[in-house]
């Protein structure tokens, strides 16, 4: 019965690449020296009882190279809008100018950068516990299969397929971390 067992390592490949898009969008959001609108991707508003992505609660410009506005459409999310940024971790201290709020990105200095690391390496953490939660369900899947019949042979093969993408996917996440730090930490 169970040498028909097939593990689906397309989808654990598929789940495990969405963690490292993920990533690289949170990465995208690490602005090394100029304002960008999508450094405020990440960042959610509690906005009608649910989490919302800024863009959706307000327009996002950057008018010039250190400087992001929010012209948020609600005023009575101004306050939440504020807090949600100052809350983000991105070390951007928000202006209000009535429904408008301008985030004046500082120069990087040292210290800055190295909170920016911090955040990376953060970020890079985050995504490898999604990658092992990715190969512990393929783990189970084969633990139930072996429960099921499978030899002793199967399984080993099948573990150490879900163990080299794991690693691969690892490997993938060290090295867009240590290229994300050395580009944050050019002066």
């Amino acid at each position: 019965m169970s040498d028909d067992f097939e593990l689906d390592t397309d989808d654990l490949q598929r789940r495990m690449d969405g963690a490292m898009a993920n990533l690289r969008t949170e990465f995208a959001s690490l602005r090394t020296g100029r304002a960008s609108a999508s450094m405020l991707e990440p960042v959610m508003v509690e906005a009608y009882g649910q989490p919302t992505p800024i863009n959706q609660v307000g327009t996002v410009n950057v008018p010039e190279p250190r400087m992001v506005t929010i012209n948020v459409w609600d005023k009575g999310l101004v306050g939440k809008v504020e807090k949600a940024i100052r809350e983000s971790g991105l070390g951007i201290n928000p202006q209000l100018n009535g429904t408008i709020i301008m985030l004046p990105i500082p120069e990087l200095n040292e210290e800055r950068r190295r909170e920016l690391t911090k955040v990376a390496g953060h970020y890079a953490e985050q995504a490898r516990v999604a990658i092992r939660n990715v190969r512990r369900d393929g783990m189970d899947q084969i633990k139930k299969a072996k429960a099921d019949g499978m030899s002793e042979d199967d399984q080993k093969f099948w573990e150490s397929e879900v163990q080299d993408l794991t690693d691969k996917m690892i490997a993938a996440v060290d090295n867009a971390l240590e290229h994300k730090q050395s580009e944050i930490m050019q002066v």
